[in-house]
């Protein structure tokens, strides 16, 4: 949402003339670890439908840190994603396209530049929306697992560039409709492509203390964003609950259910113990990396990062205790598309 209250921008204007099927809304994500696209028809009675989705890692944050800037081979990366999901797009003939573009974008010299290329080239129009904005948007995608009789909520998105925690009230977001109410948000430069970039994951006996050291250092910093640090004591009493969006905890919650290919309706919206959770990031820790890459909801991409990003959602357990966590394979893309829909005249 800009400041004026409009959705994010637009591929194209909205297309004219009369329609035989429901219209379809379609929403792009361009992240610092992945590219990833969600089309969802909308019904006469307000519902959707997701009807076509693609999800790549290109690792456009990869070097940023170090550099400030976008590597070549990782705009090309992102350039092959964005190119399959424009003729995935051309295909489906969606009403309006909203494009977002998160941390690597914002963060990057050249952010806007790859982006004004991407436009020229492939017709897709990305705003750089901010931390606090994309923050909003998780929310609203993921109020729909929010539980109303809990006091508090805690929503978590690791991304590869930063990770973003916000803190609401369930029924004050689920009465809001389209536009939640936050008590807290913070953002910190912690994500799984810039964390695996400083920190080298060592063989044999010392896996453990390396990644005990590396959880303790990175509650410390994680404790100190957002202003929500009054609500602790409602978390470690049980009167708040955490829900996790993001690549980390949806293949940690995958890999603990030993699903044989990755099962989107298997793990959206499951309840996940955090003793469970830690004792599968164990599990994971004790492999090498090549066994990570076995496990198809881990994959040859993401078999160096899952041990980080499991030692941030830990971080952040450590100082959020909870006894489970809401795993959501929803958030940020699903925020665009409900705004998009009520743009456009109905509510999702």
């Amino acid at each position: 949402m800009n400041n004026d209250g409009r959705a994010p921008a637009s591929r194209s204007d909205v297309r004219s003339g009369p329609r035989q099927r429901p219209p379809i809304f379609a929403a792009l994500d361009l992240g610092t670890n992945n590219c990833r696209l969600l089309m969802a028809q909308r019904n006469a009675d307000g519902s959707w439908k997701v009807v076509d989705g693609f999800s790549r890692i290109v690792r456009l944050g990869e070097g940023l840190a170090h550099t400030g800037r976008l590597s070549e081979g990782a705009m090309a990366r992102a350039y092959q994603a964005l190119a399959a999901c424009a003729q995935r797009i051309e295909a489906r003939e969606p009403l309006v396209v909203g494009c977002v573009a998160t941390q690597a974008c914002r963060a990057a010299s050249n952010g806007q530049m790859f982006l004004n290329r991407v436009e020229k080239d492939l017709g897709l129009k990305f705003e750089i929306i901010s931390a606090e904005e994309e923050a909003r948007l998780s929310v609203l995608g993921c109020a729909s697992l929010l539980e109303r009789e809990a006091e508090h909520a805690m929503i978590v998105d690791i991304g590869g560039g930063s990770t973003e925690i916000s803190w609401v009230s369930p029924s004050a977001v689920l009465d809001a409709g389209l536009t939640p109410p936050i008590i807290s948000w913070g953002t910190c430069p912690i994500g799984v492509v810039t964390l695996a970039e400083d920190e080298q994951e060592p063989e044999g006996a010392g896996k453990q203390a390396w990644y005990e050291a590396l959880v303790t250092r990175l509650a410390d910093t994680i404790a100190q964003v957002g202003k929500a640090q009054h609500l602790r004591q409602a978390f470690a009493e049980g009167r708040g609950h955490i829900i996790g969006t993001s690549g980390t905890v949806t293949s940690l919650a995958g890999v603990y259910l030993d699903l044989p290919r990755y099962n989107r309706a298997r793990v959206d919206g499951m309840w996940f113990d955090a003793a469970d959770c830690r004792a599968t990031i164990a599990k994971l820790l004790s492999q090498t990396r090549e066994q990570r890459a076995g496990n198809a909801c881990i994959g040859k991409d993401r078999a160096d990062l899952v041990v980080i990003g499991g030692a941030i959602f830990d971080a952040v357990l450590r100082v959020w205790p909870a006894e489970r966590i809401r795993v959501a394979d929803r958030g940020l893309r699903e925020g665009v598309l409900m705004r998009l829909m009520a743009q456009h005249g109905a509510r999702p």
